[in-house]
């Protein structure tokens, strides 16, 4: 007799394993299926190229709630961040600003472009970390229904309403931010353009939206919520790249008896009198549970993998309403031996934080143009880091690899195709760095290019978006994945919803997965799961 599982995910990205890891932690058999070789789904380290090993996309950590990395024992299985303390950006000009964990330093490199920006710094970071106080607790909330009378639902907004009301003053900063753009929140501190691009690039991370757009002041808040070793607004980079901290994850699952399947691609989710009952594999293998939980992001689940007559077509055209613009992708370089910059040569501290190419407030919207309008950035946004100066791992002795995280491309060329510009991206990319460290050019041995076509037919990502959905305002907490279904529960009984498509949205946090995994327990002791 074939085996029955109380619980099937779909997708071994991270927040299908944190659901996986929960739900046998409470005592479910579980069984994770992943379509490619390897667990994480965005969050994997490959060796691409024979002795480098490579954080493919995902490359930092900042995001994921401590609770999980302490309830699942994440570090026993391997999880450890080296920390980031540092940020250079070369400036076209041939100067450069590179901001550390020192106040005092930092307010002497600011004071060279402005002294008035300088003494504003502590004051931008002070708000943002007390925003970010205020919006932490929601990160870990179900979201309430609108539309509910229960006690349950009526008493968080109760308690979101206390603590904007304890928020004072700053209540309306941070209604300011939840409309404005992140240039437009820079502007409320600092005057030189240099420190304004700094302080705003993060509000375009992985989302179709220019600095100056709506809307983007909340994506930088969001990118700025992370910690490491309770540091707020630090990343890191994981010791082993980041498929140590999916393994670990993975690790953790299987402690508590989840089972996890690689090379198992879902192609339908099992629906029975408008109940989920399992999945049908791509070699038509039929797995049979109580209840699915789908990992992958809402428009592949619904559009492709549910029939469409089995859902409201209400609902169905909600989710086809979704915003997914892919507009990132990545270029890993291995390296035989280091850049040099020319605004700062040879080794230093600024080679193992955080390289940021964003010069100025004019480079980043004319690199947003670019892919507006159906390209790609010639001269592209981009954060650049080196793993292999702070994990030797990650490469052979004295060589190294590169990691260089760029913005924009369109999901759509305009006149052409992926197959076609995949080589002249990578060579945009390169031609960019090197016009700040031109020995690059002749150090790289190998060079993989992904854009944001190869993000949906290599990784699953609908359009390639890396969030699966925006993480805008207008699709975020009680609005994530679409209205009237931000608690998990999708309109398929015992059909649930685990990814970065529902709230709290994207990035490497697993509290998407942990809140599904708890609404789905908490199903099954009212007795709405049988």
């Amino acid at each position: 007799m074939a085996k029955k599982y109380d619980a099937i995910i779909v997708g071994g990205g991270h927040n299908g394993l944190v659901a996986a890891a929960y739900l046998a932690k409470g005592g479910k058999k579980v069984l994770v299926l992943e379509r490619r070789h390897l667990v994480g789904g965005c969050a994997v380290t490959d060796e691409i190229f024979p002795g480098f090993r490579y954080s493919v996309l995902a490359y930092v950590v900042s995001m994921m709630r401590p609770r999980i990395v302490r309830e699942l024992k994440l570090e026993k299985y391997g999880y450890d961040i080296i920390p980031q303390t540092c940020s250079f950006t070369p400036l076209l000009n041939g100067d450069h600003i590179m901001l550390t964990e020192d106040d005092e330093q930092n307010y002497r490199e600011i004071s060279r472009f402005s002294k008035r920006d300088a003494e504003a710094f502590p004051k931008y970071q002070e708000l943002l970390s007390d925003l970010a106080e205020f919006v932490h607790p929601i990160l870990s909330m179900v979201p309430p229904d609108p539309t509910s009378r229960r006690p349950r639902d009526l008493l968080k907004f109760l308690d979101l309403g206390k603590r904007f009301w304890k928020l004072g003053k700053q209540s309306f900063s941070f209604a300011k931010l939840m409309s404005m753009s992140s240039l437009a929140f820079a502007e409320m501190f600092f005057e030189s353009d240099v420190i304004k691009a700094q302080a705003s690039c993060a509000g375009a991370s992985g989302t179709f939206l220019g600095i100056r757009s709506p809307g983007t002041a909340y994506v930088l808040l969001h990118h700025f919520m992370g910690e490491v070793d309770e540091d707020v607004g630090v990343w890191g980079l994981p010791r082993g790249g980041m498929g140590t901290v999916s393994e670990s994850i993975a690790s953790s699952a299987r402690s508590f008896g989840a089972e996890i399947r690689t090379e198992a691609p879902v192609s339908k989710i099992l629906v029975k009198k408008g109940k989920a009952v399992g999945v049908v594999l791509e070699d038509g293998e039929e797995i049979l549970s109580k209840t699915v939980a789908s990992g992958v992001d809402p428009k592949l689940t619904f559009l492709k993998m549910v029939d469409p007559g089995d859902v409201p077509e209400e609902f169905l055209e909600d989710i086809r309403r979704i915003n997914m613009r892919g507009c990132c992708g990545k270029v890993n370089l291995a390296l035989d031996g280091l850049p040099d910059f020319t605004c700062m040569p040879g080794d230093g501290p600024h080679l193992r934080g955080s390289m940021m190419f964003a010069p100025s407030t004019e480079y980043l919207e004319r690199a947003y143009d670019e892919a507006k309008y159906g390209w790609f950035s010639r001269r592209p946004m981009m954060e650049v880091v080196i793993p292999s100066l702070v994990d030797p791992s990650a490469a052979p002795p004295g060589k190294h690899v590169l990691s260089a995280a760029f913005m924009y491309a369109s999901y759509d060329l305009k006149d052409s195709n992926w197959e076609e510009q995949r080589e002249a991206l990578g060579d945009a990319i390169v031609d960019t760095l090197c016009e700040h460290a031109p020995n690059i050019r002749d150090r790289i041995i190998h060079r993989q290019v992904i854009t944001p076509w190869d993000l949906e037919q290599e990784f699953g990502l609908t359009e390639g978006n890396i969030f699966h959905g925006e993480i805008t305002p207008d699709q975020l907490f009680m609005l994530r994945p679409v209205p009237g279904w931000a608690q998990y529960r999708m309109p398929v009984k015992n059909l649930y919803m685990c990814g970065s498509g529902v709230h709290p949205g994207g990035g490497i946090m697993g509290e998407p997965g942990r809140l599904a995994a708890q609404e789905m327990l908490k199903d099954w002791r009212s007795g709405a799961l049988a």
